[in-house]
């Protein structure tokens, strides 16, 4: 089969490799329909995530059809289609019970990491019975696709943990795919303003067409004293991080109101300033975390009944076989008006 492997920092390749097999009895072999490429496989390639060895197929994300069950899994057989979650689970270890997928004791955020991932024909999902979601027939794959990690990373990790209530004024920075999803998925909550922060003037157009109140331009507004300005000098009940780097947290810190949320989704590679000197005043929660993935059922609910419309976010569509040509359209967002794009085999 053919697969996009990491092959050392800058560089990559799209390159013949062996079919995945079972290896345990709740392994599922599937065979992708549809992926994408997320911010992560970005920092994947430039080394900043150091756990990635050469030769390891990237990917978390994606849709497919099942090609060969282990002989332990039940709920899943040979010609089903399902969606992947980019987050692996047994089901049964402590942090499973508890929810926290994300640090199951044997899976976790593990594919296109430390296993190969869906950026390839076919992939090995590990506990494919808690770690694979049945597709709904007539369900549209590409909206799916979003539901593999961007959907949920950005409604648990940004809404759900900044405790977005009706009527907050919310900010959120960074107008990227995962910015998007936390702006759709806000909008449950009925959020009074939404305030949409980035340096691109296209995905802010982008950002106001899906639901934004404002918008404001980084380099061109004055962002800290237009935030401060459109909530009466009391800042933003929510301020949401979701670049990863200093300067948008920083900017969460400065806008953030007394009794405020921070909820930071952005993946940081690099150390922030935590101004505690300003902000143990103010009575505000900071969370941040890696997703975990127990919201999909509900979120595939709310995609079928057309409350979210994820498949908004698709701005560019290619060809498995393009995927060398889809990363530098996507790692050229701002040049392409790129926000995520659809690989199909």
């Amino acid at each position: 089969m053919k697969a996009l492997t990491y092959q050392g920092p800058g560089k990559k390749g799209w390159v013949e490799k062996e079919k995945p097999g079972i290896q345990k009895p709740t392994d599922v072999i599937v065979k992708i329909t549809k992926t994408t490429i997320c911010g992560t496989d970005l920092h994947i390639l430039k080394g900043d995530v150091p756990a990635v060895t050469e030769g390891r197929t990237l990917g978390h994300e994606g849709v497919g059809v099942v090609e060969e069950v282990g002989s332990a899994v039940r709920n899943f057989k040979k010609g089903d289609a399902v969606l992947i979650s980019c987050i692996t689970s047994c089901g049964s270890c402590p942090n499973c019970k508890r929810q926290l997928y994300s640090h199951c004791s044997d899976g976790g955020w593990i594919l296109g990491h430390l296993i190969d991932g869906t950026q390839a024909e076919y992939v090995r999902i590990p506990h494919g019975d808690n770690s694979l979601y049945p597709i709904p027939e007539g369900a549209d794959e590409e909206a799916l696709v979003m539901l593999s990690d961007i959907l949920p990373t950005g409604f648990e990790i940004g809404v759900l943990a900044g405790q977005v209530k009706p009527g907050d004024s919310i900010a959120i920075v960074g107008a990227g795919p995962v910015g998007m999803a936390v702006l759709l998925t806000a909008q449950f909550y009925s959020p009074g303003r939404i305030i949409m922060i980035d340096t691109d003037e296209a995905r802010l157009e982008m950002a106001r067409q899906f639901g934004a109140t404002d918008t404001l331009t980084v380099g061109k507004d004055d962002v800290i004293a237009s935030v401060m300005d459109m909530t009466d000098g009391l800042g933003v009940d929510v301020a949401i991080e979701a670049v990863g780097v200093p300067a948008t947290f920083d900017t969460c810190q400065k806008i953030v109101s007394a009794g405020g949320n921070i909820a930071n989704v952005g993946v940081h590679g690099t150390a922030v300033d935590l101004h505690i000197e300003e902000l143990w005043i103010k009575n505000i929660n900071i969370s941040m975390g890696l997703v975990n993935t127990n919201t999909t059922p509900m979120l595939m609910k709310t995609l079928q009944s057309g409350k979210v419309k994820p498949e908004q976010l698709i701005t560019h569509r290619f060809k498995l076989g393009e995927i060398e040509q889809a990363y530098e359209v996507f790692g050229n967002a701002s040049r392409e008006k790129a926000m995520k794009v659809i690989l199909t085999q």
